[in-house]
């Protein structure tokens, strides 16, 4: 394996760089310098990283919805409506589904037809077919930061674009944007793929133009245990670090449980930046953001509004820099532009309300973040170990190890052997700890968990708790007992 954590040379970079560009007839407008005197114009408020780090600073929870229709005017007036009607502090260009996966004249076609129709015939907006120029017209058409959201195993292209035209965050990650989402990418191709969008992200810094950077945090959004999602966030940290990032944002999907949700976010914060001193990165700037439930939704648009505002109620109390909001028509589709807004609006009223209730000094929190610090670090550990001290290998030998491993993932590239399920109080444990590197302790503190809610609902500890608790939220309920 040749794959290291090793900071791309401009010879290698520039070679790479010369065959993406020429992928899609959009990459000929990309200019670096001209990019880097764009950026330049961008007025601060408008800056993705300098709102963040004021809002962290602030002690202040920010909200930010997904979004992203085929048609530039389309897209622009949605964006415009999240802005003035939803109240959003942040703003995304989520992509389509062929854009992520490379598949450009798929994504023309979807173009033309939405255009005969008059209406979004993609689930996103397709940057690298429209290039440069257009994406400009989007930014510039809004008063907030945009950034792109998306879900591509190899984003090269995709990232040129973006970052030529003015988007300054960007999300994904070489682990998080393959693990939850393909099936037969290989680890090591993605990591050195997303080690070029990191690079090109550090020579925008490197210019003085400051771009915040996103791994994704839910993975595959089932029932992820915190210290899973916790090492994905660490490792692609580390990862973009070295290529020359230096604001990053590292995320945590809503898992339901007040107390685990708080310790959550506090543990992967503090594990981050730890991590990051400890190899050297001393001038990365860490945030969070808080994912609101990424499972299934109640289709009772009432009864989501209680879902979508319990995320909101635990995104501020765990201090989250940012929470990414749902809709109440998650359990239909897409959501109309309206329902968007008024996810957006019920988000933002309970952080007005709890924002001074910022949960502190909390013995069962500070439990928990222990056991999550802890399970993060055997876990970062044994990478570390596997990789000889280098984490680019180390996390494709662990995965393929099983010292760490997804729940639910469709990689043939991801073990499968871990199993989560609830406990009697909704937090999530493991059934079932796979070749996870736990110790013993650890392995007793997750049986006796999930043992006593098997006991208290006086049947064996099983798979089919873990069916219950995956429809649990969608019937009602958090965990998910037997009728």
């Amino acid at each position: 394996m040749d794959l290291k954590n090793k900071k791309l040379d401009s010879n290698e970079f520039n070679r790479i760089r010369e065959e993406i560009l020429g992928h899609w007839e959009t990459g000929k407008d990309v200019n670096l310098e001209e990019a880097f005197k764009y950026h330049e114009t961008i007025p601060k408020h408008k800056v993705f990283t300098h709102k963040l780090n004021e809002a962290k600073e602030n002690g202040e929870t920010l909200i930010q919805p997904r979004a992203g229709v085929a048609l530039p005017d389309k897209h622009i007036e949605l964006l415009n409506y999240l802005q003035d009607e939803g109240e959003a502090d942040l703003l995304p260009t989520t992509v389509d589904s062929y854009t992520r996966q490379n598949r450009y004249n798929d994504a023309q076609k979807g173009i033309e037809e939405s255009k005969k129709l008059k209406r979004s015939l993609l689930n996103g907006f397709p940057i690298v077919n429209y290039g440069v120029d257009i994406c400009r017209e989007v930014n510039e058409s809004v008063n907030l930061p945009v950034q792109v959201r998306h879900g591509t195993p190899d984003a090269r292209l995709l990232t040129e674009i973006s970052m030529a035209a003015g988007y300054t965050s960007y999300e994904g990650g070489g682990i998080s944007y393959n693990i939850p989402y393909a099936k037969n990418v290989s680890l090591e191709k993605t990591i050195r793929d997303w080690q070029y969008c990191d690079r090109l992200v550090g020579m925008y810094e490197e210019a003085g133009i400051p771009i915040n950077r996103e791994p994704f945090g839910p993975l595959t959004g089932t029932l992820v245990p915190p210290c899973i999602s916790n090492t994905v966030a660490v490792i692609e940290a580390l990862l973009a670090a070295e290529q020359g990032c230096k604001n990053v944002t590292v995320g945590y999907g809503q898992c339901g449980n007040l107390t685990q949700d708080v310790a959550a976010i506090h543990a992967l914060e503090e594990s981050t930046e730890e991590y990051l001193a400890r190899y050297g990165y001393d001038d990365v700037t860490v945030t969070t953001v808080f994912h609101q439930w990424m499972g299934g939704f109640p289709p009772d648009e009432s009864k989501a509004f209680g879902t979508i505002s319990w995320g909101a109620a635990a995104a501020v109390l765990s201090g989250a820099t940012k929470v990414i909001t749902k809709t109440s028509h998650e359990a239909m589709g897409i959501p109309t532009k309206e329902a968007n807004a008024a996810g957006l609006k019920c988000t933002k009223q309970l952080i007005h309300m709890l924002k001074d209730q910022i949960i502190v000094g909390n013995k069962d929190v500070d439990v928990e973040k222990m056991i999550i610090k802890r399970e993060t670090d055997a876990i970062m550990e044994k990478l570390f170990e596997l990789g000889n001290g280098d984490i680019a290998v180390g996390a494709v030998r662990g995965f393929e190890a099983g010292a760490i491993d997804i729940p639910f993932s469709p990689s043939r590239f991801n073990p499968n052997k871990l199993m989560p399920a609830r406990d009697n109080n909704g937090a999530v444990r493991l059934l079932n700890t796979g070749n996870l590197p736990f110790d013993d302790e650890l392995i007793a503190f997750h049986t006796g968990k999930i043992e006593e809610r098997a006991k208290f609902e006086n049947r064996p500890a099983s798979f089919q708790m873990v069916i219950d608790d995956i429809y649990a939220i969608s019937k009602g309920r958090l965990v998910g007992r037997p009728r």
